[in-house]
């Protein structure tokens, strides 16, 4: 699965290379400029916010398929279950949520599960299965805290290699001269740059997939207190 993702990261980051290389019309191409800035900012420091910017973009590919799979329409589940529980179809209501996919679906078998043992039990279950799925939800929003934080770090540190590169620089030619110096503080510049703009992608992607986890936990919270109410207007409480 992490082979796929990361597939997935490089295969995206060079579609979209190849788009701005086709956009670009007549002249040095927007690629060709990029390709070039890459290789002048030094590869190796480069590679590596390479090497961050797909990984993070992984690990976001996988939380939103992961995310939009779960996003379920809460009313019309509800409204299923509703029906079943009507006609006292306790089983067929706990099918209804076991073939939805997503965590609200969940939540609401689980408090189906337990619902004999009255509303207590109904409530525990529902608040400590919806814990269990909000880690679920957040899975790997961790990782791409990591690559948003390293991938400034790494253009910051060729920055600082690049600096004492114009200075050693400097030194053995004993000349302060801007045609000297040049060449790192390119190499500086260029690092810095890069990882800040893999960091804005991956804040970017990173901002998104928190909304979503909201929405879903929001409706989460709505569903369970349609539920409550719902099992004891249908009378399932004994």
């Amino acid at each position: 699965m992490r082979k796929l993702l990361v597939f997935l990261g490089v295969f995206i980051s060079t579609a979209y290379f190849n788009a701005v290389n086709l956009m670009a019309g007549d002249g040095v191409s927007s690629f060709q400029i990029l390709k070039e800035k890459f290789i002048e900012g030094d590869w190796r420091f480069m590679s590596l916010v390479l090497v961050v910017l797909i990984l993070g973009l992984a690990f976001s590919i996988e939380r939103i398929i992961t995310l939009n799979l779960a996003t379920v329409n809460v009313n019309k589940l509800m409204k299923k279950v509703d029906d079943k529980l009507a006609e006292g179809d306790m089983e067929g209501a706990m099918e209804i949520c076991k073939s939805t996919p997503g965590p609200t679906s969940a939540v609401v078998y689980e408090g189906l599960k337990n619902a004999k043992y009255g509303p207590e039990a109904v409530e525990k279950s529902i608040v400590s299965f919806g814990s269990v799925q909000m880690g679920h939800l957040e899975k790997g929003l961790v990782w791409i805290s990591l690559f948003i934080a390293i991938a400034p770090m790494l253009g910051f540190l060729g920055t600082v290699i690049g600096m004492i590169q114009a200075f050693d620089t400097i030194q053995q030619v004993g000349d302060i001269s801007p045609t000297v110096v040049a060449g790192g503080i390119k190499v500086a510049l260029l690092t810095t740059v890069f990882g800040l703009i893999s960091a804005i992608i991956l804040q970017i992607f990173y901002n998104y997939i928190v909304t979503k986890i909201d929405g879903i936990v929001i409706s989460m919270e709505e569903a369970s207190i349609t539920f409550l109410d719902m099992l004891i207007e249908r009378g399932v409480f004994k």
